[in-house]
Order: structure tokens, then sequence, then C-alpha cells
């Protein structure tokens, strides 16, 4: 229990953390230079409102200044409507989610009944909001663990913390599934087995994905309907898709705005649409529609009388609404009964909708990325669990150094591995990188467990090219060469402008040498700074010779990069000091991320020298040697 209190003050710490950088960035900074930095909107001018699926207002809107400042608002972002200047914005606000959202017209989705009169009348602006619902969830989880005195809940949380030990009771497959290799299959069969808890490591390109769909395609062989979460929307999509590729009724829930367009089909606005009931539902919301409108138009004289046909106009309004909304609830109680697999986030998996409800098996995929207090809240409405994920990758961003350093960047799924190891089953065969790209993190990270697949094993850009196309691994080092490295005044963030530059003219010339009338490959550049990668998006779009691939071509930190794979991957490593600071780089499991991301080749920049002063670095050194992979720039 002594865990689980422990982790209330990590969640408290970390809340509040993120609460200071928000009110540093939002609350306390004066509207002009929210406006200037992008996180404010003001004034707007709202073009239109109308009822969507889900009882929601669409309102559209245009921002009237400020027109060619680049803004940080984004799809699915929590954002909040305010009238008047800061002294009075705290009195008339108005909370909603970015549906969509371009250089200066955004459209937001509020859950209101009906809209504030001021929303019309008032000059209103936009801000980005602090959302403190995953706190607010998270706590809430972790107070009804520390309650339970019995129940399957109580059983699965004992065996997680490690007080208990998992069952399992063999199962072997008899007709094996033609997708999946044989150690594919032993991670299926210990998921069949399994009583409590089973756990699939899935390291870059093994093809975890494809093995947590199988399996619960399976397991609905066994039982009518299972809950499929993940820390983030976008892999809750994929799986989504997935799943519905392979003929599996799925209902995904969540705000719309946060779905990505292939999966919106299976959101449940989306097969609300579908309901035999929904045109009754849609004549219901726009009678109601209509009444508000006609409640709220403008008249000349506006005196007793008309002020009380407005009101009973908004009551009449009211009424026909909730009539929509229990109409909406029996179409939707039926569509999720219909579900054999419902996908949720984490958070989202508190839905209302499936709020009391329990499934014999939940999935949590890529368990690893998520913070401890939040994977739990899932794993409440679980008689038992499946884990998927790999620890040897990203761990879960913490905001809060206290937090961190207390232990809140130890996901359960990294706990759970080293306390249940008989539940574990690594997956060993990938299906991504040349044989040389994967050995590597095979030998640092996989105990040398990973075998390339025949298909992959031998691949590069062009086996009869130059050197630089004809092998995998190219390391470009820059010592000596005096390419330091400096702090950007503003963002504080590191960036090293000569190996940037000699990145993308390496990657310019490995182009330019690549046959033409060929597929052209994917390419990823990659930074574990900002600074860096701002700087190399401006070389990329000033270079000449990169604007026939521009569209081939993304530039990213190595967390916009997880879960992808390219057939380039290009890395600047940017750390160039005689103290040997290595900052981000010390972080090995990113890095892990970042080599793991390419097919074809991987080519890295960096100062051998700088990054020797840490042990993963010299064996990188060793390792490009090894095979043959070295250049200096003297070279």
């Amino acid at each position: 229990m002594d865990e689980l209190k422990h982790l209330l003050e990590l969640i408290h710490l970390e809340k509040e953390e993120d609460l200071k950088q928000y009110e540093k960035e939002i609350l306390n900074t004066p509207l002009h230079i929210r406006k200037q930095k992008g996180t404010c909107w003001h004034p707007v001018e709202v073009a239109g409102a109308q009822i969507e699926a889900g009882e929601q207002y669409h309102i559209s809107l245009k921002r009237l200044t400020h027109m060619d400042t680049p803004h940080v608002f984004q799809t699915g972002g929590s954002v909040t409507f305010f009238a008047g200047g800061d002294d009075d914005r705290k009195d008339k606000q108005l909370r909603g989610v970015v549906v969509a959202v371009d250089k200066s017209e955004m459209k937001i989705a509020v859950g209101a009944d009906e809209l504030p009169d001021w929303l019309y009348e008032e000059e209103v602006g936009v801000d980005m909001l602090f959302d403190d619902v995953t706190y607010r969830e998270m706590r809430h989880a972790i107070e009804q663990l520390m309650q339970l005195e019995e129940g399957r809940t109580q059983v699965l949380r004992d065996i997680l913390l490690g007080v208990r030990k998992a069952s399992f009771t063999p199962v072997t497959i008899v007709s094996k599934p033609e997708l999946l290799n044989d150690k594919q299959i032993v991670a299926l069969e210990n998921i069949l087995s399994a009583e409590d808890i089973a756990v699939v490591h899935g390291p870059p390109g093994t093809g975890k994905t494809t093995t947590l769909v199988q399996s619960v395609k399976i397991t609905l062989e066994q039982e009518k309907q299972v809950l499929v979460t993940a820390p983030s929307n976008t892999a809750v999509d994929l799986l989504t898709e997935k799943l519905a590729e392979k003929g599996v009724k799925v209902l995904r829930l969540g705000n719309p705005a946060r779905v990505n367009s292939v999966a919106l089909d299976y959101t449940l606005e989306e097969q609300l649409k579908g309901h035999m009931d929904y045109k009754f539902l849609k004549k219901l919301r726009k009678q109601a529609d209509e009444m508000r409108r006609e409640a709220l138009k403008h008249k000349r004289n506006f005196g007793r009388e008309e002020r009380e046909q407005r009101k009973q106009l908004l009551r009449e309004a009211k009424d026909i609404l909730k009539d929509a909304q229990r109409v909406e609830y029996y179409m939707i109680e039926s569509l999720i009964e219909q579900a054999q697999v419902i996908t949720a986030t984490l958070v989202g998996s508190v839905s209302k909708y499936i709020r009391k409800r329990r499934f014999s098996t939940v999935f949590i995929d890529e368990v690893a990325q998520a913070l401890e207090p939040a994977t739990w809240i899932p794993i409440l409405k679980a008689d038992r669990v499946v884990f998927a994920g790999d620890h040897c990758q990203l761990p879960p961003t913490v905001k809060s150094f206290l937090a961190e350093k207390k232990g809140l960047g130890i996901s359960l799924f990294e706990k759970v591995v080293k306390r249940h190891p008989g539940a574990v089953v690594m997956l060993e065969e990938q299906y991504r990188m040349n044989q040389q790209i994967m050995e590597f993190s095979n030998q640092e990270f996989y105990k040398g467990e990973l075998k390339a697949h025949a298909t992959v094993a031998s691949q590069v850009l062009n086996k009869e090219g130059s050197k630089l196309l004809s092998t995998a691994v190219t390391f470009v080092d820059t010592v000596g060469g005096g390419y330091d490295d400096k702090r950007h005044p503003d963002s504080l963030s590191f960036y090293n402008e000569e190996e940037a530059t000699l990145l993308v003219q390496t990657l310019e010339q490995m182009l330019t040498e690549l046959p033409e009338g060929e597929t052209k490959p994917s390419i990823g550049l990659i930074s574990p700074y900002r600074a860096q990668v701002s700087l190399l998006k401006e070389l990329v779009l000033g270079s000449k010779v990169l604007e026939e691939w521009r569209e081939y071509i993304q530039v990213h930190s190595v967390d916009g990069f997880q879960g992808q794979e390219k057939d380039i991957i290009a890395i600047s490593m940017v750390r160039s000091n005689a103290e040997g600071k290595l900052g981000f780089l010390n972080d090995t499991r990113r890095m892990n991320v970042a080599m793991t991301r390419a097919r074809k080749k991987l080519l890295m920049i960096g100062d051998s020298a700088t990054l020797s002063s840490h042990s993963f670095y010299q064996d990188l050194m060793e390792y490009v040697q090894e095979i043959e992979a070295y250049q200096s720039i003297w070279e």
C-alpha cells in the first residue's frame, strides 16, 4: 500500500509542475504577449455554431489579428473562450476541444447545453487551457485501489504489485494463425493461458501490433467483448484500424476531435449516424436548434413581452434536447452491446458510456510509455490484463524533475517485467531493419536475441551504388572540426549549425547518387533537441537539391518518430563540447528509438570525443568501426 501512497505523491508533484508551466505561459502572461506567442487568438469572429453528434455545439471562428503569427493550437487540444480582456476573462469562460484548425480558422466542440449570449455580443478570445482531467482520474484510480479489500480487482492489484504470484492454465493452439511466427505463437499461447497477467515484449519491428490484434481476435472466440487501450490517441487509432481490417466490430470511444480521419468511422458519433433511429434524433436536434436561433434573433424593439417569449422558446428548445438525449442514450447502449471491441485511451476508458462496465480481458498497448497511475485506470475494469510494449524504448514523459527522480518515469510495464518474468514473452524476429542497423541495439538492449527476417536482413538503398548507398550504416565523426554545440537564448535548447549543415549536405549527396526512375525512399531527420530540429527544417526548406524530395522528408524529435519507420534515417547528435556534456543523449532508450526507425540506411553524425564520455556511445564507436561504417570529416 505504501507504493500506492507514493504514487499519489508523485501525481501531485507532476500536476504542480504542469500547472506551473501553464501559469507561466498563459495565466500570468499579458494578452498581447500571448497573442505574439500564438497561445491566444484575440479578438475572434464567431462565424457560426451548430449542434453535432454527442449533443455538442461546434463553433466556427476566425482570428482577426496576428494572422501571420505561428500558433500552438492543435486538433484535440483543450481551449477556453473568454470575453473581454485579462481583468474579467475568469468571469466569462467556455471550455471546449479543438476539432479542426489551420492558420487563421478554428472549429471548437463545446459540451454546453446552451451557448452564452456574450459569445455573440462581446469581444471574444480563445486561450489554451490547463486540462486537469488526467490528474483527477489518475488520483481517483489509485484511491480506489487503496480502498479495495476483496474481489477480483484486489487480487489483480496484488499480483501487479508483486504481492502474489500470477497463475497460468497452459493452452496449446492447434490451428496456428498463418500470419504469426513461432515466437508470436508462443506469445499468443501465453496470453490465452494467463489467468491474471500476460506480457508481450515487442522490440522494434517485431510485429507487436500484429500479435496483439491476433490475440484480441482469438480471445473473442471465448469472450463476448474486450477493452483495448493505449496511452495515446495515435496508438488507439492504429489498433482500431487494424482490428477493423480483421472484420472485428470495433467501437472507438473518445472525443472525435482527437481521432484521426481513418479511425473516425468507428467512433461512437459516426456509428450513431448509421443507427435506424438517427433520422429521428437529427430531426429533434434541428427543431431545438431552430427554436434557439429564433429566440436569439436580434429584435429592434426588445421589451418585457419579447424577453418572456425568448425564455419560453429557450425552455422548449431545452426540453426537445432532453428528448434527443434520451433517444441518443438508447442508441448508444445498443451500439455498445453490439461491439466486440471497445477502444479508448487510458483516461478515455472512464467514459460515461462504459464507466460501470467490466471486461474479462483488458489489452493495454505501449504500456512502457504510460505513467503508472494512468495505466491503473483501465485495470480497474479488468478480470485479467494483457500488457504490450518495450521498456527499452521511450519511457513515460514526466514534466516534474522531482517526480522523475522519485520514480514516476518507471512504468508499470517495467515493474511487472521484473516482478513476473514468467509472464513475459519477448518477440525475436524483426521485419523492419537491415541486420547491421539492428545489431547494435540488439546487443545493447535485447541480449543479442533479435534476428532479422530474411526479407530485410540485407536490404540497402542500392547494392550497386556508392558506399553511401550500398551500406546500411554510416557514422560521420566531427571530432576536431570545431563543430561546437550552442544554446538557444530563448528556448535554451541546444543546436549545432555546422553539424546540421553537414547532415543535410550528406543527405543531398546520397539522394543525388540514387538512380533515376526508382521509387523515392521515405526519409526521417531526427535530433534530440528542438532547436536543432528547427534548424534542420530550415535547411531542408532552403535546399534546392531537396526540393523534389520534400514530400518524402519528415524532420522531428525522437518522440515524434515513435512507432514510425523510414527507408532512410539521419540523426544529428548535436552535442560537441570540451566537458563531454551529453544532456538528452544520456537517455540511451531515446537513441534506441531513433536508430531503429531506419529500414535501409542509418546515417549518424556526431563528435566521438564528446559522445565517448558515455559507455553506450563508446560501444557505438567500436561497433561502427567493426562493421566499417566509421567515417571522419577529414577523410
